[in-house]
């Protein structure tokens, strides 16, 4: 428990879910006490061959549960990363409810294309991929940081193993989580002089809806079993399991509290061990 969260309000990108990270981490910074703010995109048709996003329905339940379960406040709000004026909407309909913004949590993620080797990479699906992980992370930290400033706060960006470690057949998505590695950087050093601490966390296989799929196009690829496909996974992970979404909330909820207080800038790898290196 992060005393200091109490009564702070944080918004979480990609939260709409309750099998995904994000939803993880809000349920996490609630137990806190802090006050949430769901943002996601609310369709509930999902592109063919991807897996499918939250539902604005979704979302109610999650605010409504959130507040009942917590005793904070808890929004819900549309939001598509990939649009300038949504990202505008969503800034006004949080102002309307809240005063302060000081935690925002950039999750919202996506892959689109694959899998593809970059010389049949579709152009639109990869610009997409890389509009989604990368300029969205830019776009909703710009329009946060004007009313973060006045408070000062810690923003968290998503980022992946696959920004450090090449994913095959995945290249966009790989090269947009190493931009957003590089952008958490920058921001760090940009906004230290506003008491503004930035860092990334970087998942290595975590069991979400996307992991799921991943294991059940693996399945179809070498002709086995997704289970099968997990099992051979796991002889890749030094403790030999995939991750739960509750763990990357706990990390999320640490680099949001002043239990890190000295840390900006970092890019944290949470892999069971997958990955070792910086």
């Amino acid at each position: 428990m992060y005393t200091d969260l109490r009564g702070k309000t944080a918004i979480i990108t990609g939260a709409g879910k309750k099998t995904g990270i994000g939803y993880a981490i809000a349920v996490k910074l609630a137990s806190c006490g802090a006050n949430i703010v769901i943002a996601d995109i609310g369709m509930a048709q999902a592109e063919e061959g991807q897996v499918s996003t939250a539902t604005s329905d979704e979302m109610k339940e999650i605010e409504a549960d959130i507040a009942q379960r917590f005793g904070v406040k808890a929004a819900a709000v549309l939001l598509d990363v990939t649009d300038t004026a949504s990202v505008a909407r969503m800034m006004d309909e949080v102002g309307q409810r809240f005063d302060e913004i000081h935690i925002l949590v950039n999750n919202a993620g996506a892959s689109f294309g694959v899998p593809s080797a970059v010389e049949n990479y579709d152009e639109t699906a990869w610009m997409k991929t890389i509009d989604v992980n990368l300029h969205g992370v830019f776009r909703v930290s710009k329009a946060v940081l004007p009313v973060m400033k006045k408070t000062g706060g810690s923003i968290i960006n998503m980022a992946s193993r696959a920004g450090k470690v090449p994913p095959l057949f995945n290249a966009a998505y790989g090269a947009a989580k190493a931009g957003v590695i590089m952008l958490t950087k920058t921001m760090a050093k940009e906004l230290a002089g506003s008491s503004i601490r930035v860092n990334a966390i970087c998942p290595g296989q975590i069991m979400t809806d996307i992991e799921k799929w991943r294991f059940a196009l693996e399945a179809k690829v070498f002709g086995s079993t997704p289970e099968e496909r997990e099992m051979e996974m796991c002889k890749t992970i030094p403790l030999g399991r995939i991750g739960d979404p509750a763990e990357v909330g706990e990390l999320a909820a640490f680099l949001a509290s002043s239990a890190s207080s000295y840390m900006t800038g970092q890019a944290v790898n949470i892999t069971g061990g997958q990955l070792m290196e910086l």
